[in-house]
């Protein structure tokens, strides 16, 4: 008798400003997703939400591959919750907490985890320019609190750049970090796991020349950065950086995977930034090279995050 297939509804698009990438993505999932085992339907929540309430029960499995705000921050993961739609990654809880750059920053502090100083605008409140160039120094980073990908984010190195990349933040969140700035190596660590968790092969991202930090276009334009897995570091450092990661998955309450990004400064000490709860998600995107190093090429990726997912939900009864 043959085996019933998994039906996956495979959500992106979405209406973040991440959207092309969502697309890019779920279209190399849809191909890698084996045809033998997986019925694969797409959903857009920019415009299918109705139907994929309607369809639900015709649904066993959701894979969200949606990033930025509503998609990787809770309120997509809340709505599956409510259709009783299990799907991969982390929960309302643990996608809020960590879309928040700020909260993921405090609860980072209160785990021991290095984090460079950073200072809030709030809405409403005028912010001391001043003021936060003497606590910080210059130059700053300066990004929105809840966005991904790199978007809103400008380096500043006079007070005048400070305003204007406030302004620029302000475009797609209220609140804006302003972060101190950290020369260093760019390196990320992924982790892969519910209650036992395995951190994977280091990656270190070099931007290409003419741009001074690893941002949106050199995130995504095909050859504007060079990214080498292992990253080659010590292995005492590199067993730090995933020491730290696996922490700082466990500390945001993030469930099957994640990958937190990191800056190793010139004097040998980590800086984690931010983790990601729903990482890019083409065979060459970051996690899934790493994953790929570890042993898993991305069609078994794939199916490993949806075995997670299922062991995850029975775990919860």
């Amino acid at each position: 008798m043959q085996e019933q297939k998994m039906r996956i509804a495979l959500l992106a698009g979405g209406t973040s400003g991440e959207r092309a990438v969502s697309l890019n993505g779920a279209a190399e999932v849809e191909r890698a997703l084996d045809p033998g085992r997986f019925q694969v339907r797409r959903y857009d929540p920019a415009c299918d939400l109705a139907k994929l309430v309607g369809d639900a029960g015709e649904i066993d499995f959701a894979f969200i591959l949606l990033h930025g705000l509503n998609g990787e921050d809770g309120t997509v993961q809340g709505m599956l919750d409510l259709l009783g739609i299990p799907y991969q990654g982390s929960g309302v809880l643990g996608s809020a907490i960590a879309m928040d750059k700020f909260l993921s920053k405090e609860l980072y502090r209160l785990h021991g985890l290095p984090v460079a100083d950073c200072a809030v605008v709030l809405p409403g409140q005028g912010a001391s320019l001043q003021g936060i160039v003497d606590r910080l120094g210059l130059p700053v980073i300066v990004k929105p609190v809840r966005e991904g990908s790199s978007l809103g984010l400008t380096i500043a190195r006079t007070i005048e750049e400070l305003r204007t990349g406030i302004e620029t933040a302000k475009k797609h969140d209220r609140q804006v970090m302003v972060e101190q700035y950290i020369k260093g190596r760019e390196i990320t660590a992924a982790v892969l796991g519910n209650e036992d968790l395995t951190a994977l092969p280091l990656i270190e991202i070099i931007p290409g020349e003419g741009f001074t930090f690893f941002d949106y276009t050199a995130k995504y334009q095909p050859g504007a950065s060079r990214e080498i897995c292992p990253a080659p570091i010590s292995p005492e450092l590199t067993a730090e950086a995933q020491r730290y990661a696996l922490a700082a998955h466990s500390a945001l309450r993030l469930r099957g995977y994640s990958r937190t990004d990191m800056i190793l400064d010139e004097s040998g000490r980590f800086f984690l930034l931010e983790t990601n709860t729903i990482p890019g998600m083409t065979a060459t995107s970051l996690m899934p090279q790493a994953a790929a190093k570890h042993g898993l090429d991305f069609p078994q990726f794939l199916e490993r995050l949806i075995e997670l997912a299922v062991e995850d939900r029975k775990a919860q009864g």
